[in-house]
């Protein structure tokens, strides 16, 4: 039932969280034919639905929260669920993003824990639902000269037009006088600070580090988890009116992506995943660029796993992000307003006590 629109080494800790989310073996014992994994009359309440129109947040990059959603596609597990899912890539702008789910036009998406404040705070209503971790994806990278933040002072920062919320509160805590930084809009070539046309470049950690490291160049990565700066890693948001009346589907479409993360995140089942990521992206698609980026997010989800349940969401967390956004976001956000526009309920619904993924339904 699901669609398509198309578009031109683990570490142990990984392998145990793995472990402990699998509930069923492979894909192939899990899959089957529509409606194989919840009863006939969750099915029913799940076709009511209609089409659930996800949105993803790059194209189709190898990411947390856009690899396991096309693997989830392609490995049945909507279908057993009996959720008619089409896939549709985002450019990337996170606003438009925003704009659709509030709209309902996009019933479901990924969005960072401060986007969804961002956006909700702006007057768009969006619901967040999930979470893999609390340390987000926003790093700086300097030149291994640089041992200390302070040192950028009176040096030149890069960015895509603008620092992230995360990136800021890391400096800041590092006690850099951003008045003393000159920052430059640059474009998508991080050669630009290892050939010294800048001093520090804000980035992804599963990207441009990945892209250095794979040219030979050695880059220093500040991240702003080592810095106690909240975060979050693979979130999703969802239209609010849409899952009101809808629960079971947003509960089973978590359920077919944490299963489709946990499967694609062991390492015998990698390049399979990539491969699904591939056939959508076409040529414009690096394979090996690809997986390292799907490598090290789940690397990062696991190595800063969140406090309660996988896939949930930590209040105190959000709590901590309605902060930082008020203070370098510009927009007040109280930790109340921030926690109303969240709801745990759905992931929990669809994990147990021990963080396996609750496979049939119920």
């Amino acid at each position: 039932m699901s669609r398509v629109r198309p578009i031109a080494p683990a570490l142990a800790s990984v392998l145990v969280l793995l472990a402990a989310l699998t509930a069923c073996g492979s894909s192939q014992e899990a899959a089957g034919e529509q409606g194989s994994a919840v009863s006939a009359e969750r099915c029913e309440q799940n076709e009511e639905a209609g089409k659930i129109t996800y949105m993803s947040g790059y194209y189709w990059q190898a990411s947390a929260s856009i690899m396991e959603a096309i693997a989830a596609d392609r490995l049945g597990y909507f279908n057993d669920l009996c959720l008619d899912v089409e896939l549709q890539p985002g450019s990337g702008d996170v606003s438009q993003n925003a704009k659709l789910i509030a709209a309902g036009k996009v019933q479901v998406g990924p969005l960072s824990e401060q986007d969804i404040m961002t956006s909700n705070a702006s007057g768009l209503k969006v619901l967040g639902v999930s979470s893999y971790s609390n340390a987000g994806l926003d790093v700086l990278m300097t030149r291994s000269d640089i041992t200390d933040l302070a040192q950028l002072e009176g040096k030149t920062l890069g960015h895509k037009g603008w620092v992230p919320v995360g990136v800021q509160a890391m400096l800041a805590q590092a006690g850099v006088d951003m008045s003393k930084v000159k920052q430059v809009k640059v474009g998508y070539d991080p050669g630009i600070l290892t050939r010294g046309q800048v001093d520090a470049l804000v980035g992804f950690v599963s990207n441009e580090p990945n892209q250095l490291k794979e040219a030979g160049e050695e880059v220093t990565v500040w991240e702003p988890t080592d810095f106690d700066v909240p975060g979050s890693l693979g979130a999703y948001s969802v239209n609010p009116a849409w899952a009101k009346k809808h629960p079971t589907a947003v509960q089973d479409f978590l359920r077919a992506i944490f299963k489709a993360y946990a499967y694609c995140a062991a390492d015998e089942h990698v390049e399979e995943c990539i491969g699904y990521q591939h056939d959508l992206a076409g040529a414009e698609s690096d394979e090996k660029h690809e997986t390292a980026i799907w490598r090290t997010e789940v690397e990062v989800a696991a190595d800063n796993p969140l406090p309660g349940r996988f896939g949930s969401v930590d209040p105190d967390n959000v709590a901590a992000l309605a902060g930082v956004v008020t203070t370098y976001a510009g927009q007040k956000v109280t930790p109340e307003d921030a926690a109303s526009w969240f709801d745990t309920s759905f992931a929990e619904a669809v994990v147990d006590d021990t963080d396996k993924v609750i496979w049939p339904a119920p």
